[in-house]
């Protein structure tokens, strides 16, 4: 059961690191705006068991019908749902390097999984699976696959009545607009943007009704603190603070990119707000950057042994880190 164990960058055992670059989440911190709607909560009565209200709401600011919507504790448990519903269950297909959750959840279902390594190998297996992934911008290595792909997509897995997920938890930190076809099931996690990740809540915007789906979960899957980030996080004024935040966060990402390049070291970078850098071994670099209090992803785990993840941090960070790889005489490979 050892390959079922989750594997998450940024946490770990230890105490809080001075600087974290394994978090891809909002760097510049906190929405002010969602910390006031869950200070303003009140938790001594249950959510509604239906979301009705909540529903209607995000139905509303993506303007579809409030049964094309399902709420649930964040992505992860989401695609845990996903790989057990009857309608999806069957093999299920992915493009790595990816998220690793989507693996480990159909790991956990007894489904067969089928990794792909390419995009033409991706679309030559669509046709013979129930649920397919797709993370948009890809984590670890911040792709944002092009529309003639995802059209490919589209109407390969319409022929074939294959679910397509597209998962959008970096898409508002993102410096280029992603166009997802109307086919595909949208996967949203905004407690990345909105800088709270300890609020585990999410959401499903599919194109047609899933209220079978949204009958898989528990009882109360969303607290009332969920309820009240989503709602908050999806305002216009919540909608603000996070554009607000994105030329801020490009900017650090494309000077850290800048420092990093003073190092030699090989790197790739996308338009999302994280991107890879290649460190030799990894495993290895990873621990002596945490002894100094710094945290990186190692991407050992992803199939990239030679390569750390990093998010945009700001200058003092940055700094920080550039001077703890020289010190280490850090130098990449090949791979």
């Amino acid at each position: 059961m050892d390959n079922l164990q989750p594997v998450h960058g940024s946490t770990d055992a230890g105490a809080s690191p001075q600087f974290d670059f394994s978090s891809n989440a909002n760097a510049i911190g906190a929405s002010p705006i969602v910390v006031r709607a869950l200070r303003a909560v009140d938790p001594t009565h249950y959510p509604d068991p239906f979301y009705v209200q909540l529903h209607q709401s995000i139905a509303d600011f993506h303007q579809v019908n409030s049964d094309q919507v399902a709420v649930g504790a964040g992505a992860s448990e989401l695609i845990v749902r996903l790989t057990r519903w009857e309608r999806s269950r069957g093999p299920v297909l992915t493009l790595t390097p990816t998220f690793s959750e989507y693996a480990r959840s159909a790991r956990l279902a007894s489904l067969t999984l089928r990794e792909a390594k390419s995009q033409d190998e991706f679309l030559s297996h669509l046709r013979s699976v129930r649920l397919a992934f797709l993370c948009l911008p890809n984590n670890p290595t911040g792709v944002i696959y092009d529309a003639d792909f995802l059209n490919q997509v589209a109407e390969t897995a319409q022929k074939s009545g294959t679910i397509v997920v597209a998962d959008l938890a970096y898409q508002a930190l993102t410096a280029a607009e992603i166009v997802i076809p109307p086919s595909f099931w949208r996967m949203y996690a905004p407690n990345k943007a909105h800088g709270v990740t300890g609020i585990r809540a999410g959401y499903l915007v599919a194109p047609e009704g899933i209220g079978a789906f949204r009958n898989v979960a528990p009882s109360w899957i969303v607290s009332v603190h969920g309820e009240a980030f989503l709602r908050s996080a999806l305002t216009p004024k919540g909608q603000a603070w996070v554009r607000k935040c994105c030329p801020t966060l490009w900017a650090w990402r494309d000077r850290l990119q800048t420092q990093i390049a003073t190092l030699g070291l090989r790197q790739s970078w996308g338009q999302a707000n994280f991107g890879l850098v290649n460190v030799g071994n990894a495993a290895e670099v990873t621990q002596a950057l945490r002894s100094r209090s710094i945290r990186v992803r190692d991407c050992t785990s992803f199939g990239l042994p030679s390569w750390v993840r990093l998010s945009a941090q700001n200058e003092v960070a940055q700094d920080a880190l550039v001077q703890a790889l020289a010190e280490l005489d850090v130098v990449g490979d090949g791979d």
